[in-house]
């Protein structure tokens, strides 16, 4: 099972949320540069990038510490957050993206997904299906959406999707566990990989999630709180 530390990007600063809430974040560094080379260290495979500006204001806001990011580390980086167009595609990757994930896109122009895969590839094009209640949730996670988080996943793969991330953001920055039977109801009933996100908090989640057949799993909070630590995380999933 792959492990995917992530760096959620505010301001220029890395910070993580509670429940996708702008108004309750905390701020782990001013510096998310080193904190990519402390994971490449670790023995992650790859980093899970997330623009949260990018998510609100629909374009990459935080490029600049993007780029400083890809070019310190030499471990593949993805990027979700405000990519809703070809154009957001290109420049993630003259950016040194490895792949992006298309969110709130692939509810409100699913033809573009196929247009993306068309274009770029299905290893450099991921969906992020984020849900509440079984429910997708857009626009950085302000609105629910009326299709459920399997409708919308068996459609993607439809269009040539291979990989879905699943966060459940009522759990995501709580350290509450992750949402394994809809994680892996998502895998059984779509046959696609599953990468799980959202309420990881310890190393059991992780032995659970890997013991249940998900492919990857995205670390956030749980390592910037020392609930894991990500060198003996690799060791024991890898």
């Amino acid at each position: 099972m792959i492990l995917l530390p992530a760096i959620d990007l505010k301001d220029g600063k890395c910070v993580r949320l509670r429940k996708g809430n702008f108004d309750e974040k905390t701020v782990y560094s001013d510096k998310p540069w080193e904190i990519a080379k402390e994971f490449e260290d670790a023995g992650a495979q790859m980093i899970h990038l997330v623009d949260l500006d990018g998510a609100i204001a629909g374009h990459s806001v935080n490029a600049d510490v993007i780029k400083k990011i890809t070019s310190l580390v030499n471990i593949p980086c993805e990027l979700g957050g405000g990519i809703r167009n070809k154009d957001s595609i290109e420049a993630a990757v003259n950016l040194g993206i490895s792949r992006v994930i298309l969110g709130t896109i692939a509810v409100s122009d699913p033809e573009f997904v196929t247009e993306a895969v068309e274009t770029f590839g299905p290893e450099k094009t991921v969906v992020g299906i984020d849900a509440k209640d079984g429910m997708v949730a857009i626009h950085g996670w302000d609105t629910v959406s009326n299709v459920t988080s399997v409708e919308l996943a068996l459609d993607m793969k439809r269009r040539g999707v291979r990989t879905v991330i699943y966060t459940d953001i009522s759990r995501d920055g709580m350290l509450s566990g992750p949402n394994i039977e809809q994680t892996l109801k998502l895998k059984n009933e779509t046959g696609m990989t599953v990468i799980a996100s959202g309420g990881v908090s310890c190393l059991d989640d992780l032995i659970r999630l890997r013991d249940s057949g998900i492919d990857g799993s995205i670390i956030g909070k749980a390592i910037y709180e020392n609930k894991i630590d990500l060198r003996e995380a690799v060791r024991r999933l890898n």
